[in-house]
């Protein structure tokens, strides 16, 4: 089995990959600095897991098409955990945008370029947030991201749409939260639902996990959370075999929560 974890140089998706590969798949850990990346992977494989390291920035598209040739001789994905994301100090329009490209287009990115790769029974994984959640959003745009018939040229349009009125000083009235990272979380959450309409016909998986509150460099010292327990649900996710098991869902601890 092989899984592709994005950002797993530190924190949880270091946690995810460690996990994965104790469970004896054959683990790609990308992060985009070389250095870091490749020391990561080298704690792992001293523990005798079968990790292997490579660069893969979600925001350079070179940098993911490179990492898709880079793995057209392995065998197929059966397990792609897109946790890259990035969560800066600060918010205008520079940040809002910076941060929608990583953490919600990113993964859309990823998730295409690896596509073909898939194999056919594969778990694709949103790392999300509760952040994200629709209780954030006025009424009017929990409509709009939620309505089933959401394409991705619709997420996208809200997307520009809520970096432009970040940029007029209108996104509160608008009714978006005055925080770019749960805007990206929310994107990526509708990107997750649409995902799982283009794969109904087949038997592979899409779900967004919230792995809670964690003790990470973003979560940072106060958070209530372990690695292990925050990696745990993206692991229940990334494993998920049986045809009746979920897909196109928001879960949190392998239990659905509210989009």
């Amino acid at each position: 089995m092989l899984a592709v974890v994005t950002g797993a140089n530190r924190g949880l998706g270091f946690e995810t990959a460690r996990i994965l590969a104790q469970r004896g798949y054959r683990v790609w850990l990308t992060g985009r600095d070389a250095e870091n990346t490749d020391r990561a992977a080298a704690q792992l494989q001293a523990q005798n897991l079968d990790v292997h390291a490579a660069v893969l920035d979600v925001a350079a598209p070179q940098s993911i098409a490179a990492f898709a040739r880079h793995i057209e001789g392995e065998p197929p994905i059966d397990a792609l955990v897109n946790n890259a994301g990035a969560s800066l100090p600060g918010f205008d329009a520079q940040v809002a945008e910076t941060t929608i490209d990583n953490n919600y287009r990113g993964a859309v990115r990823v998730t295409d370029a690896v596509r073909a790769s898939l194999a056919p029974d594969a778990n694709i994984v949103m790392v999300s947030s509760g952040m994200g959640e629709l209780s954030h959003f006025s009424p009017a745009l929990q409509k709009r991201l939620l309505a089933n018939s959401r394409s991705r040229a619709e997420i996208e349009a809200l997307a520009q749409e809520f970096v432009s009125a970040v940029a007029r000083g209108q996104h509160a009235a608008q009714g978006f939260p005055s925080n770019a990272y749960s805007v990206s979380k929310a994107l990526m959450n509708a990107f997750t639902r649409v995902l799982a309409r283009e794969l109904s016909e087949s038997s592979r998986r899409v779900n967004a996990v919230c792995p809670g509150w964690v003790k990470t460099r973003m979560g940072g010292s106060s958070a209530r959370r372990s690695l292990e327990q925050g990696a745990s649900g993206i692991v229940w996710a990334a494993t998920l075999s049986k045809p009746s098991d979920p897909k196109g869902g928001f879960f949190r601890d392998g239990r659905a929560i509210a989009w």
